[in-house]
């Protein structure tokens, strides 16, 4: 059977989890996890479905993902684990969703506008 794909979005980032049975090694674009997202705050975000489901070293991560920076992208993971979490068994998702955790944050960059420096900074007016 071919594992299925879950998508996980934040900002401009995309990321495509597979989740496997195994003893919880995560790898992200081919890297180990530490070495994609040295920072530990990343790492901590990242694995929150896991504690908060208390499955915690009982699956394999593959992850792909691309677009935005640590931030996009760490939150795309997560969310993307939590959707996979909740197709393996539907009872993770009261406690996922109570901790916000299957929420898509739809916040993206504003574009720029025409006649301004930036989205919404204006040039200095002048009445004379």
């Amino acid at each position: 059977m071919a594992d299925k794909i879950f998508v996980g979005r934040r900002k401009t980032s995309v990321a495509r989890v597979i989740l496997r049975n195994g003893k919880g090694e995560i790898t992200v674009n081919g890297k180990e996890f530490e070495e994609a997202f040295p920072q530990l705050y990343y790492r901590q975000d990242i694995t929150s479905p896991f504690k908060v489901t208390e499955t915690e070293g009982t699956y394999d991560v593959k992850v792909n993902v691309n677009g935005g920076g640590p931030t996009g992208q760490a939150q795309a993971i997560r969310l993307g684990i939590a959707r996979a979490l909740v197709e393996i068994n539907p009872e993770f998702r009261t406690n996922l969703k109570l901790y916000g955790l299957l929420t898509r944050d739809p916040r993206m960059v504003e574009r720029k506008k025409y006649g301004q420096p930036k989205a919404r900074k204006r040039f200095q007016f002048s009445k004379r």
